[in-house]
């Protein structure tokens, strides 16, 4: 993909840091919880009541990491299945160290009986490896390595 912009309408975004967290709409709140808890290692950090309408946010880290995670429950939620067809989220991807650490996530669903795809390696056109497996929801959660990171 390349952009090109007109040096008349180039414009400087106020910088970002990264991301500090991702929501998403799940179906049953207790068992997304439990999931994330139980496979990713995630605990519950508080319980954040949305501002416009009822529901709430159950957020959730991984202990030493940045990483946050919000589980959100809406009460008028359509609670279909996940598609990364429809607008919004296509997948969750969470970043590991080492390429290494993808085989240690392979081995370690193979031990829960949880389904996951095959670790696809690429070298262009940046060197990275990734697997994917879904949550309760059929959310995608990737497992993504950079090389050279």
């Amino acid at each position: 993909m390349t952009i090109t912009t007109e040096p008349a309408k180039l414009r400087t975004a106020p910088s970002l840091t990264g991301i500090s967290h991702v929501g998403l709409t799940v179906r049953d709140i207790t068992t997304s919880e439990a999931w994330y808890a139980d496979v990713l290692g995630l605990v519950r950090v508080f319980v954040e009541p949305h501002s416009a309408g009822e529901g709430y946010a159950v957020v959730m880290t991984r202990p030493g990491t940045a990483l946050y995670l919000g589980l959100d429950h809406h009460p008028d939620a359509d609670l279909q299945e996940f598609s990364e067809r429809r607008t919004g989220l296509d997948h969750l991807a969470l970043a590991v160290e080492r390429r290494e650490d993808l085989d240690r996530w392979a081995a370690y669903l193979d031990a829960r009986g949880i389904e996951h795809g095959a670790i696809t390696d690429v070298s262009e056109p940046a060197p990275h490896a990734q697997m994917t497996f879904r949550d309760p929801d059929g959310i995608a959660v990737e497992v993504f390595w950079t090389g050279g990171h």
